[in-house]
């Protein structure tokens, strides 16, 4: 059985999924880089994990860190912001990149256990989570969300995002049965994957707070970088006078310079792993 699916239409994202693949830094799975609307519940058999809106594999590695088993099955799903972003033309749900209903077709014709996903903290104000929540009832799924930042996680910028959590009867009901004889639902305990702060050294992580010497505020000490494409972290002032760490394959982002605009829309649509992390932690704890 092929465990993972990870569906991708950016073709640089897709690219970038490869190799993250091919490096180890997220599990093996098939990248499929149609558009989600040409995807059909046949083309999801056989898979334990989909990952949907993939991005650069940030909800595989939040997976990973909160100790998802790999044979746990679980879809994610964090739809395009554009439609609902306060830095977007904020056209909503008449917006053509509102994918959230198609991917919700996916949902009701197979019925995964569960269901984790990402959107930005604006689209409260369009009744976007309103609708997930009814859709997802309507077939018998409970529902909820939280608005998280960034800096929760040790982060020093805020980037407020709605994560949301979906299950299924079959779901509640095993969690129910297993926690009255005292056992985690549906996996073995050895299976966790122990994590003591993500030191990996792909675009998508971030490590310890600890910066270089000389740092004293809690607020202003930068997170540890490890290496990655060839070079070391830079560093940027920036307009409130803090000073905060940036691959250096991003940065100067300018027009012009070959791959940096892609990897800007990479990287920066990406979620924090460490954030939905939690947030899937907290869903296994309860």
């Amino acid at each position: 059985m092929l465990a993972n699916y990870y569906n991708e239409f950016d073709p640089f994202a897709s690219a970038w999924l490869r190799e993250l693949i091919c490096n180890g830094h997220i599990p093996f799975g098939v990248v499929d880089d149609r558009d989600i609307k040409d995807v059909t519940p046949a083309d999801l058999v056989g898979y334990t994990q989909c990952h949907f809106f993939a991005g650069i594999g940030g909800w595989s590695l939040a997976l990973q860190l909160a100790g998802w088993p790999k044979d746990r099955p679980v879809w994610t799903g964090s739809p395009p912001c554009q439609p609902f972003s306060s830095a977007g033309k904020q056209k909503g749900k008449d917006d053509l990149r509102h994918l959230w209903p198609k991917f919700f077709d996916l949902i009701r014709e197979c019925h995964p256990p569960v269901i984790f996903g990402e959107q930005v903290a604006a689209s409260i104000g369009h009744g976007w989570f309103d609708d997930l929540q009814t859709d997802l009832e309507a077939e018998g799924y409970a529902a909820g969300m939280v608005v998280l930042p960034a800096c929760s996680v040790g982060a020093f910028h805020r980037r407020d995002r709605l994560f949301y959590v979906a299950d299924s009867p079959c779901e509640r009901h095993d969690r129910q049965h297993s926690l009255l004889l005292g056992k985690e639902p549906g996996w073995d305990q050895q299976d966790r994957i122990e994590t003591s702060g993500c030191r990996e050294t792909d675009p998508a992580a971030y490590t310890d707070n600890k910066g270089p010497q000389g740092w004293s505020s809690v607020q202003q000490r930068p997170i540890e970088l490890t290496t990655w494409a060839g070079g070391l972290v830079d560093w940027i002032r920036c307009s409130d006078g803090k000073t905060r760490p940036v691959k250096p394959t991003i940065q100067p982002l300018a027009h012009g310079i070959p791959n940096r605009v892609g990897i800007l829309r990479g990287a920066g649509n990406a979620i924090v792993p460490q954030v939905a992390a939690e947030v899937i932690k907290a869903y296994m704890s309860c």
